[in-house]
């Protein structure tokens, strides 16, 4: 598999995001996923992917993410993204607010045989937290 497939398995890997429709990440990530980046007691492998982004969808239920940046190469794809979403649901302990966020992102992932083996990623946490009222924002 080269490039194009990476890309093109990254873009199902959103829009399977994007459609609330989680099953096609047991095709596009492989069974010994490793995730260098969890969220707390995010367990292993497609399941974990699939559990975090169930988690986050029932916290935000209007979830989106848009890729702003792509860049790749014959193993690597990297993003740089735009979640946005109504925090409608309990995120990481605090209750719904209904106050619409919108926090930007990172991730590299490495492809194998046409499938994502490992992720390393980033989301600006601390500012959907921000948002959502949990943190003060910086003044300014």
């Amino acid at each position: 598999m080269g490039k194009q497939e990476n890309i093109k398995a990254s873009e199902r890997f959103g829009e399977a995001i994007n459609s609330a429709q989680l099953a096609p990440f047991r095709e596009i990530v492989a069974p010994t996923f490793v995730d260098h980046d969890p969220a707390p007691g995010q367990e292993p492998g497609p399941d974990g992917l699939i559990m975090f982004h169930e988690t986050l969808r029932a916290a935000f239920p209007d979830l989106s993410i848009a890729v702003e940046q792509m860049i790749a190469d014959e193993d690597n794809v990297a993003i740089a993204y735009t979640i946005s979403g109504t925090h409608d649901g309990q995120f990481m302990g605090i209750p719904p607010t209904g106050r619409p966020v919108k926090a930007r992102g990172m991730q590299i992932a490495r492809f194998q045989n046409g499938q994502m083996v490992e992720r390393w990623g980033s989301s600006d946490v601390l500012g959907i937290m921000q948002q959502i009222g949990a943190f003060p924002s910086p003044p300014g």
